[in-house]
């Protein structure tokens, strides 16, 4: 049975835009979505598993793993590292597996220099106002951190002309839907792998 390559999905967007809310809901919905899980140096919290949560590093082991070129994407924040782990994302699409990396803005941009086959998703909130009282419910925020939020939303909303698609979550069953519908309709487009696989089944093979 031959099979073609999962799709690599990059989902993005301001924090308190929902995407995280978005795509535990999508996972309940689809078996054939797995989502990345991000190495980084920073100590475990309570609760958090090792390969569930993170994959918890050492700042050395995290370095060294830069020299070897194991990450997709990487970046320092707050004097720690995050990043994707190269191996276990090839490694899924390979099998046929849709791959869903939920990263920040910068991570995207060095995925899309990457691996120009990636379909990039941004996730709106429905206003600014409507972020900020997200933000605020959370309640770990002070006057100045809410600020630098929001300014730092600002920027990140400036570069969704990178992106392929946009959703805006104002209603969670209709952005989980958006996102269901974005994924089905990137499995059916007839990429070269489709091609490679008709022409392997005109030699004799039957398509899976």
């Amino acid at each position: 049975m031959l099979k073609r390559q999962g799709n690599l999905f990059v989902v993005s967007g301001p924090s308190g835009a929902g995407k995280g809310s978005i795509i535990k809901e999508l996972i309940k919905q689809r078996r054939d979505i797995w989502v990345s899980v991000s190495a980084t140096s920073r100590d475990p919290r309570d609760g958090e598993q090792e390969a569930i949560s993170y994959f918890f590093k050492t700042k050395q082991e995290f370095r060294r793993l830069i020299d070897q070129q194991a990450f997709l994407e990487w970046a320092q924040v707050f004097r720690n590292y995050y990043g994707t782990l190269r191996e276990p994302v090839l490694e899924a699409l390979k099998k046929g597996v849709n791959v869903i990396l939920e990263i920040d803005i910068q991570g995207a941009l060095q995925i899309k220099e990457m691996y120009q086959e990636a379909i990039f998703v941004f996730i709106l909130p429905p206003s600014l106002e409507e972020l900020e009282n997200r933000i605020i419910h959370r309640g770990s925020e002070t006057p100045e951190s809410l600020a630098l939020r929001l300014k730092t939303a600002l920027e990140e909303i400036a570069y969704i002309e990178k992106y392929d698609y946009f959703i805006i979550n104002d209603d969670l069953a209709d952005s989980t839907a958006k996102l269901d519908a974005i994924i089905t309709a990137e499995n059916a487009k007839v990429a070269q792998d489709v091609v490679a696989l008709l022409e392997q089944a005109d030699k004799g093979f039957m398509l899976g």
